[in-house]
């Protein structure tokens, strides 16, 4: 079941009522905060199910359902059309310190929305599912016209994540962008007045390793035309790390192709796995870890070790540790991979003792029992 980080988020327990009032307790299978996606779990079989749609075939203008309880009001759908697509309205928190970095490209529909409504489906009416209802913006917190849903594009990756690994794999392309107006297009002698400005780039960056320069104007995602931010983010928020791409870039008046291998924040191109999700035994410690670059290893003065990049409710929080934080051995021994952390506490029974470092090089001690 899909419905918003915002709903469930520090929740200690959920329960899932359906249409013919049957009521279960859901397991949170995962969450993203950067996407304010979230996907839950019950038993039971035969369930319906909604199609996925395609949002980039949605068009403005087109009539759309918005379903959801709002006010405590069971299965509720309202009508409306979108009225606009690519909305960033700085809904999501942006917190690169706690690996943060929010996705807002929202279909904005004027179908009555209000608080209850959130996590529900915005449906075509072919009945196919084209966004998950997720924000109102106005003074009161309540609808006064305008509405906005994730599109189901970024919804059917996400969700495919949260169920494979338990962590949303999110690509990153390497680069700080801005939009394009009449202003920069003249100061910076671009030629046009829409697409995305690559107004520098990371170190050891995909884009940079692919050959993009500062200044060049990215018009294309695999394909797809994007004319904003907000655009661009959705279109790569599809797409892993380690997947390779097409852009096409302006420059000095000329497009062209790049082809570019996504690579995740740090730089590189492995998956993110979670424990809750490698092993039954270890999901209880609540984390998701990926692997450390060598440039933090050098800088740090370590060989090996797992960074925790997300914490939810579970041992490890519970004992104190913080997100950041490098786990470089656990009772004495070398922790140089997930695979190692997860076969250890496997075959662990009794206290643990991890040891590690934190990202500014704080040397942290922490124990809890299995």
């Amino acid at each position: 079941i899909c419905t918003n980080n915002h709903v469930v988020e520090n929740a200690d327990k959920i329960e899932v009522v359906l249409n013919n009032n049957k009521t279960y307790t859901a397991e949170v299978i995962g969450r993203d905060p950067n996407t304010d996606l979230a996907l839950l779990k019950i038993n039971e079989k035969e369930l319906a199910y909604i199609r996925f749609g395609n949002s980039d075939e949605v068009k403005v203008g087109q009539w759309v359902l918005a379903v959801g309880t709002p006010f405590n009001l069971t299965s509720t759908a309202t009508a409306g059309i979108i009225s606009a697509k690519g909305r960033n309205i700085s809904a999501l928190e942006n917190d690169p310190e706690k690996g943060i970095y929010p996705i807002e490209s929202f279909l904005q529909t004027d179908a009555a929305v209000n608080p209850g409504n959130s996590g529900g489906a915005l449906v075509n009416l072919d009945g196919e599912l084209v966004g998950i209802n997720s924000a109102i913006a106005s003074a009161t917190g309540y609808y006064t016209g305008y509405s906005f849903a994730i599109p189901v594009n970024i919804v059917r990756k996400v969700m495919a994540d949260l169920r494979e690994y338990g962590s949303v794999q999110r690509a990153f392309l390497g680069v700080s962008i801005r939009d394009i107006d009449s202003k920069l297009s003249e100061e910076k002698r671009l030629g046009v007045t829409q697409g995305v400005y690559v107004a520098a780039l990371s170190d050891q960056g995909a884009a940079e390793a692919a050959g993009v320069r500062e200044g060049d104007v990215i018009t294309r995602v695999a394909g797809v035309p994007v004319k904003s931010t907000p655009e661009l983010q959705e279109q790569v928020s599809r797409y892993r790390p380690g997947d390779a791409i097409n852009l096409t870039v302006l420059r000095n008046g000329k497009e062209s192709e790049v082809a570019v291998t996504l690579r995740n924040k740090n730089g590189q191109t492995g998956i993110i796995r979670s424990v809750k999700d490698a092993v039954s035994s270890a999901s209880y410690l609540g984390a998701s870890f990926e692997s450390i670059s060598d440039k933090e290893k050098s800088r740090l003065r370590i060989d090996h070790g797992i960074k925790i990049v997300k914490l939810q409710s579970g041992k490890l929080s519970t004992s104190g540790i913080r997100e950041g934080f490098i786990i470089t051995s656990v009772d004495k021994r070398p922790i140089e991979s997930l695979d190692d952390l997860v076969t250890y506490l496997d075959n662990k029974k009794g206290g643990v003792l991890i040891e590690g470092v934190y990202e500014n090089g704080v040397k942290g001690y922490y124990g809890f029992g299995l």
